[in-house]
């Protein structure tokens, strides 16, 4: 997990309790340096969203810290968060327009973005007339205009189907590979996870505490059929097994 005094994500001795007494997190101690892509699996309900949400700082833990720069924090939701009224070019460009940048600025970086995540000939497109996939694309490429260095993504393909969602990580992949971002992604899918990541972590159920790590030992690029390797069988059962040993 690297040093955290260089990780570009570090978690020390993260701890949440709610005010109604709800114990979410527990001892929560982790690292993500720069070229490093690491997935959180877990139950549901076992803190993995709010992890990701003290990383942002939408919310403060009641014990330990988190050391990251948040100033070009990217943070990709589990739905699009598109604006309706706005075109995909609109769209991409908000977050440039939100940080002060100059129309002719933002407008050659979103341009850019759209022609990284694939939708070049949609600028002019309205989120209505996307697909799923298409959203989850704009919403990659809004992100991606404020070229962060960390990266955190809650379920972002959680809602679209199977063949799209395979499309959508060796698309991310690909992306994590030209940007070199350290990669935080929250799923509940371990094929998802084994295949993205350098590092699986497998959380508890609440109070969620890491019970697992799995270093994942495929080189990238992945192609699409390293899902059906016996090595990518044999590390998504003990993933899996980890996992439902969690809900004990």
């Amino acid at each position: 997990m690297g040093d955290n005094r260089s990780a570009a994500l570090a978690f020390d001795d993260i701890g949440m309790i709610f005010p109604d007494g709800t114990e979410t997190l527990q001892n929560i101690s982790f690292s993500v340096d720069k070229g490093e892509f690491v997935t959180v699996v877990g139950p549901s309900g076992c803190g993995k969203s709010t992890l990701l949400k003290i990383a942002s700082g939408l919310l403060e833990p009641t014990a330990g810290a988190v050391d990251v720069d948040r100033d070009r924090l990217g943070y990709v939701f589990q739905d699009a968060t598109l604006l309706p009224w706005r075109t995909v070019l609109g769209n991409v460009e908000l977050l440039c327009e939100l940080h002060g940048m100059a129309k002719a600025e933002r407008r050659e970086l979103a341009e850019a973005s759209i022609d990284l995540v694939g939708l070049q000939g949609f600028q002019n497109h309205y989120p209505k007339s996307l697909s799923g996939g298409m959203k989850m694309r704009a919403s990659l490429a809004r992100t991606l205009t404020l070229k962060p260095p960390v990266f955190l993504f809650d379920e972002p393909f959680g809602a679209v189907d199977e063949i799209t969602r395979e499309h959508l990580n060796e698309e991310t992949q690909q992306l994590f590979l030209q940007e070199g971002f350290a990669g935080l992604f929250i799923t509940h899918s371990i094929t998802e996870a084994v295949f993205m990541s350098t590092k699986v972590l497998v959380m508890s159920a609440r109070p969620g505490k890491i019970v697992a790590s799995f270093d994942i030992p495929f080189d990238y690029p992945r192609k699409p059929d390293l899902r059906f390797d016996a090595e990518f069988a044999r590390i998504s059962g003990e993933v899996s097994k980890e996992l439902r040993g969690g809900h004990s």
